[in-house]
């Protein structure tokens, strides 16, 4: 009696252990998912007032805590203004002034020619400036300028030629006499324009690799919000904003966006999200470099990710380092061109 029942405990602490290790085995392949929110009061004794996670030692340190809502000073909201730099402009000549009324009633109802953009605007007769016509001022002049390039290629002839049709219809309606430059000479620049996009432009990328357990969509979205990212206009994609309104943003965290768009996001298994920021659009000033740096390594330390490129290979602070003076010489080449990083001028051509 005394054997069958040591064999029959010794049955049910091996069936225990099966039934232990398979609960096991299927927690570890389930991807992590949001931590519990702690009470407002706590604080995580981690990390003192005022720390940040830390970055590479190649990099100065970088705050990504989302700053303080009573010292977010309020957004600048940024308008496209016709330059002679990356435009082509025709002038529109009249003999009597109009209403900001009138030129906005006859203002075509897209302004794109092809793939480029076209912008349209008043000399104010109050302000001496140009502007996009508005309401309740009068203009003495306008122009048309019709964007050169931009990530689409050059502007070509028959995108020129539905540019002038659009404006022609716009200076009659007004009454004005319009100059248009040579189709030929504006296509040439165009093309000597588009080829030094080409040659310069530049964003920037590096993987966050898993090491062990998959991720969840709200797992994710958890880390990178302790880093002041926020959800984005496309599914599977997190921002860190800039200054401006309207401006592109710092940096972006992206990820497959069918598990973003899944029925049960945290149900999805990440192992892989990119962190980028675009080099023409981004103002150096906001210190992109440094902190796509800070982030990548934040961000790999809470998520237990290697850091690596677009071949998985790992990336450090000496890979870093090479990457940070090719850019310093893509950020002078782009200024030597009246470019500069993050202007109004190279955020329309690099778009």
């Amino acid at each position: 009696m005394s054997l069958t029942v040591a064999l029959a405990l010794f049955g049910a602490v091996v069936l225990a252990a099966m039934a232990a290790h398979a609960v096991w085995q299927s927690r570890r392949a389930q991807p992590r998912r949001v931590a519990q929110a702690r009470p407002v009061e706590a604080r995580d004794p981690g990390l003192a007032e005022g720390a940040v996670e830390p970055s590479f030692d190649a990099a100065p340190s970088a705050e990504l805590a989302v700053a303080d809502p009573a010292e977010v000073r309020a957004p600048r909201r940024m308008v496209p203004r016709i330059d002679s730099l990356i435009d082509a402009i025709a002038m529109l000549a009249i003999e009597v002034q109009v209403s900001g009324e009138m030129a906005i009633s006859h203002l075509p109802p897209t302004r794109r020619a092809g793939n480029k953009p076209f912008f349209i605007e008043g000399l104010n007769v109050f302000t001496r400036e140009w502007e996009p016509p508005a309401a309740g001022q009068r203009y003495s002049e306008f122009q048309a300028g019709v964007q050169l390039a931009n990530r689409g290629g050059a502007l070509n002839e028959i995108e020129y030629s539905e540019f002038v049709q659009k404006v022609q219809a716009f200076a009659d309606a007004i009454g004005a006499m319009p100059d248009f430059p040579d189709m030929l000479e504006v296509v040439a620049r165009a093309r000597e324009l588009d080829a030094f996009a080409g040659d310069h432009d530049a964003q920037l990328a590096v993987h966050l690799s898993s090491r062990s357990v998959a991720w969840s969509v709200g797992y994710i979205q958890q880390h990178a919000g302790r880093h002041g990212f926020v959800p984005g206009m496309v599914p599977g994609r997190l921002v860190l904003p800039g200054a401006e309104d309207g401006a592109p943003p710092v940096l972006t965290l992206s990820f497959d966006s069918q598990a973003a768009l899944a029925e049960d996001p945290n149900q999805a298994a990440l192992r892989d999200v990119t962190l980028s920021f675009d080099v023409p659009q981004t103002d150096p000033s906001s210190e992109p470099f440094v902190a796509w740096q800070a982030s990548a390594q934040a961000l790999s330390l809470g998520m237990d990710a290697a850091i690596v490129d677009d071949n998985g290979h790992p990336l450090g602070a000496e890979s870093f380092a090479v990457i940070g003076s090719e850019l310093t010489r893509l950020y002078d080449e782009l200024a030597a061109r009246d470019l500069a990083a993050g202007s109004a001028a190279a955020r329309r051509l690099f778009s």
